[in-house]
């Protein structure tokens, strides 16, 4: 699976220093991704905890991957990037 054909989304917050980590990551390897600001989207941050039961953020779902956190490795492993 390309990095181009699996659907991200990650839930962030304006604030998180990880969130940010984890977009500058994903653009520095052309992934394409939807940013979900759960602290401006009650919505969202109710389907983000029922998803995962954590509050914190970023939470990073890639295809059917959920990751917790800025795991690099783990990004790396579900989106079959190699550096």
């Amino acid at each position: 699976m390309g990095k181009g054909q699996v659907k991200v989304k990650v839930y962030t917050t304006s604030t998180c220093p990880y969130c940010a980590m984890t977009k500058d990551f994903l653009k520095k390897h052309g992934v394409a991704f939807e940013e979900i600001d759960v602290a401006s989207n009650r919505r969202a941050a109710m389907e983000m905890i029922s998803k995962t039961g954590q509050m914190g953020v970023p939470v990073i779902e890639i295809g059917g991957t959920t990751i917790l956190g800025f795991n690099k490795e783990a990004i790396k492993k579900a989106l079959g990037i190699e550096e």
